[in-house]
């Protein structure tokens, strides 16, 4: 059977397609389709980002305004793929947003990058805000690394809001072993007119004794 030679609209549109793909990678290109009123032109840029170094910090620019959902969570994979440290700090930065639900998905970010988030972790754990310092308490919740349980002790021992506390005495439950058992009768004396560190202390307490 004979070939059938393409028409030159075939090839026009071929050409085409060709042009636009190699600028969907370009990243000022990218960087302007991020912006577009159109949310899979906006998805499609926050993909193809991850292939254009130093692209994090206009990936967080965006993703801090970016309403809608499916095209935050492509910039969500797109920086924990990245990874850098400007990703993780524009994650952070999200941490103190008004809207809860970018918070929320900034803290599923934030688990999948424990080696990116371990150096500033105590930072975090420190932070004037005490909603930050609960968030990444709630980082620490799946992060798979051998300070946790340190980080955890450090903020129970010190941390003067009782909800920071009461969020990690709750985990150190799950996680703790012998060494946490002082820190948490520190605890319990520190806050001995609240009933729930009390109640979650003495349940902490038991559990790594019995564990």
């Amino acid at each position: 059977m004979a070939l059938i030679k393409p028409s030159q609209q075939e090839q026009t549109n071929a050409a085409v397609n060709t042009d636009h793909h190699r600028a969907a990678r370009d990243y000022p290109v990218l960087c302007q389709q991020l912006q577009a009123p159109e949310a899979e032109t906006r998805r499609w840029a926050a993909r193809d980002l991850q292939d254009c170094p130093n692209s994090s910090p206009a990936i967080v620019a965006r993703l801090l305004l970016e309403p809608d959902q499916s095209v935050r969570e492509i910039m969500l994979t797109t920086l924990v793929r990245i990874g850098d440290a400007a990703a993780v700090a524009g994650l952070v930065q999200c941490l103190r947003s008004e809207e809860a639900a970018l918070r929320s998905e900034a803290i599923e970010a934030l688990k999948q990058l424990p080696q990116a988030i371990a150096p500033i972790m105590r930072q975090l754990l420190i932070d004037p805000s005490s909603d930050v310092r609960i968030f990444a308490v709630n980082v620490l919740e799946t992060l798979r690394h051998p300070e946790v349980e340190t980080w955890l002790t450090e903020v129970i021992v010190r941390d003067p809001h009782v909800n920071v506390c009461a969020t990690a005495v709750d985990l150190l439950g799950e996680v703790g072993s012998a060494t946490a058992l002082d820190p948490l009768q520190q605890l319990k004396a520190r806050f001995p007119q609240d009933p729930y560190i009390q109640f979650a202390a003495n349940l902490a307490i038991k559990r790594i004794k019995e564990a």
